[in-house]
């Protein structure tokens, strides 16, 4: 047994334990596994048995409770109005703070791929995480000076811009000022890296209360820029003191430096560890230790604030993440939660929780969908990714729930909202009537995926509240799903109003608890109300725009059958598609289950999809009014 392999590796002059007897043969063996589970208990680790199935975009992991998955920017290169102006389809990368009780939320873009300039900053704002505000460019398209050319590379720069690269992208002040930074790099040509030292700079800008920005800053340069020849004044010539002693404050803030090595200068001494590590993130443990993350979920931790770390950083035993953001945060109850990619792949969207900030016992589903990407470009990775959290000292929610922000495709931002304590267990059945449940409770324990143009929420229709699906997106679709005790035999009732019946569609599945469905339901476009059985769908009965159907489905696991009922008549007895051990959960979606892309799609898709940019001339809309489950007996009706 290799001991060695097992131990974390002390950093050159970091402190170890003195002891130096010279013990030999088994003495020595059990004192090094003896250090040996010391040190490994010393590090971030997932101990849980649940692993994702790349094969599905939900890894058919059991979903968070009441996680809200709201989209916030769609791309559109043809239609810009329709992206609040901004025809760019490259967006990823984005962060998150909460201030002034606004959310502030910063993400690139480029025009087309990934490190292909120009690049710009966007930022977008929101009073309560689900109605955002139109984008606004908070870092512009900056163009080097002609003649330029950048260490290692041939090229001369003429007409050529700068892209943005940045893993940072707020900070509040002690001063109650907030700053947002960006980070301009340079990349002359293909294969070239924005972020390998030689780029221009950070800069840095002040958000005021009334949502104005300050003047455009440098706070750091690269020592290989030629700072005579920026376009942006240095911080220190501001005249506001207070935003001076804001920049001051976060230069002398060794963690939230660390966030900034990739773009820094190699030795930059405002950086505590220089290693190749990408996409810091960190939290603070009851004793006050630092838990430090980066991409491939590699971990080490510090003791002094960052400002030392007892070993290089070694991949968190038992987690799986490929080249791909993970976020760590404490949460509100005291707990602790990481949010990732559990796969080698960009999908699907998980987290994971910790009572004591080291070990990691679950793998619960945030975000299991993919929609098309739309627009290819260079390095679009599939998938919900890059994630991203509110980081220590940048706000704290009211409601005090986990919110992240992450980009799907790379192409659109969005926000999950998750319920703190998280938990993917329901030990009641509902028994819900939207129009009277609570203001603001209504979708509790909904998990809701909404897309901006085919959104899944609460609204009045004719003076009352109901949960509202409507779709005019032909690339995506709205979901809301709702957790129930685990059943072998289940009772579902629930109220819809359909609002046409010549568009769209409204799949109702129940589902286990990876997401496996038996039955499906169909409000189809062809007016009719359908259920899948086998290869063929089966006629239930016709459907008429706006009137109300009471839907009751009885179902048996043991005899794999279900019965419906419409408006208190029997349709009959049907077979399940698939068999499934119990029930967990119940879909309403207005789409088709999506299976592409797929573990052996190729990586890059170099086209766009046909009408990209185009929505559906009508929306379709289906009103549920209330919702119940309950056990079933065993006599049949």
């Amino acid at each position: 047994m290799n001991v060695n392999r097992l131990t974390p590796t002390p950093l050159k002059g970091a402190k170890t334990s003195g002891w130096k007897a010279p013990f030999r043969g088994v003495g020595a063996i059990i004192l090094a596994l003896f250090f040996t589970n010391t040190h490994a208990q010393d590090t971030v680790r997932y101990v849980g048995q649940t692993l994702s199935n790349v094969d599905y975009h939900h890894g058919q992991l059991s979903p968070a409770v009441g996680v809200h998955n709201i989209q916030v920017f769609r791309a559109n290169r043809e239609h810009p109005e329709l992206a609040g102006g901004m025809n760019w389809t490259y967006n990823h990368a984005p962060m998150l703070a909460y201030w002034n009780n606004t959310y502030y939320l910063q993400f690139l873009s480029n025009p087309v791929g990934e490190h292909v300039p120009p690049g710009q900053t966007l930022l977008l704002t929101s009073k309560d995480g689900y109605s955002w505000s139109k984008p606004s460019i908070v870092f512009p398209p900056y163009k080097l000076p002609d003649g330029w050319k950048k260490e290692g590379r041939p090229e001369v720069a003429k007409d050529l811009y700068a892209v943005m690269h940045q893993r940072m992208g707020f900070y509040v002040a002690k001063n109650k000022r907030l700053l947002t930074l960006g980070f301009y790099g340079i990349v002359m040509g293909p294969k070239d890296d924005p972020n390998d030292g030689n780029g221009i700079g950070r800069v840095v800008r002040e958000i005021y209360p009334d949502g104005k920005y300050g003047p455009i800053y440098f706070i750091r340069n690269n020592s290989s820029w030629d700072k005579n020849k920026s376009a942006y004044p240095f911080y220190t010539s501001s005249k506001d003191k207070g935003f001076v002693e804001a920049c001051n404050e976060l230069l002398g803030n060794t963690l939230m430096m660390q966030q900034w090595i990739e773009e820094a200068d190699r030795n930059d001494p405002l950086i505590s560890l220089k290693k190749d590590v990408k996409a810091f993130s960190y939290y603070h443990l009851p004793d006050n230790r630092v838990v430090g993350l980066w991409k491939h979920a590699l971990t080490t931790i510090s003791k002094d604030d960052g400002k030392t770390w007892q070993y290089n950083p070694l991949r968190a035993p038992g987690f799986v993440n490929s080249n791909a953001k993970i976020w760590g945060q404490k949460t509100s109850d005291g707990q602790y939660v990481t949010v990732y990619n559990p796969s080698e792949f960009r999908w699907p969207l998980a987290l994971s929780t910790s009572k004591d900030g080291l070990n990691y016992t679950n793998l619960l589903l945030v975000n299991g969908e993919i929609t098309s990407l739309r627009y290819g470009g260079a390095y679009k990775s599939y998938g919900p990714q890059y994630v991203r959290g509110i980081e220590e000292g940048n706000g704290t929610p009211p409601d005090g729930n986990l919110w992240v922000t992450y980009s799907v495709n790379k192409e659109d931002i969005w926000v999950s909202k998750i319920p703190v304590p998280i938990t993917d267990e329901v030990t009641a059945h509902p028994n819900e009537t939207f129009a009277l449940l609570p203001t603001g409770e209504e979708l509790k324990y909904w998990n809701i995926y909404s897309p901006i143009y085919a959104s899944a929420k609460i609204e009045s229709v004719t003076g009352a509240k109901a949960l509202v699906l409507r779709d005019k997106d032909p690339f995506d679709f709205a979901k809301a799903e709702r957790v129930i005790p685990d059943s072998k035999k289940l009772t579902v009732e629930f109220s819809i109003v359909p609002q046409q019946t010549n568009k769209g569609t409204l799949q109702i599945e129940f589902q286990d608890a990876k997401g496996n469905p038996a039955v499906r339901l169909m409000f189809d476009a062809d007016s009719l109300f359908k259920a899948k059985v086998g290869y063929r769908d089966s006629n239930i009965q016709k459907y008429e725009a706006g009137k109300q159907y009471d839907v009751r489905i009885k179902l048996d696991r043991d005899k794999r059958m279900f019965t419906t009922f419409v408006n208190g008549q029997s349709k009959g007895n049907r077979l399940f598609f698939a068999p499934v051990a119990s029930f967990r959960r119940v879909v309403f979606r207005t789409g088709a289950v999506r299976r592409f892309p797929d573990a052996d799609t190729p990586t890059d898709q170099n086209y766009d999809l046909p009408k990209s940019g185009e929505l559906e001339s009508a929306e379709a809309v289906f009103v549920i009014k209330s919702f119940k489950t309950s056990g079933l007996q065993s006599r049949v009706e």
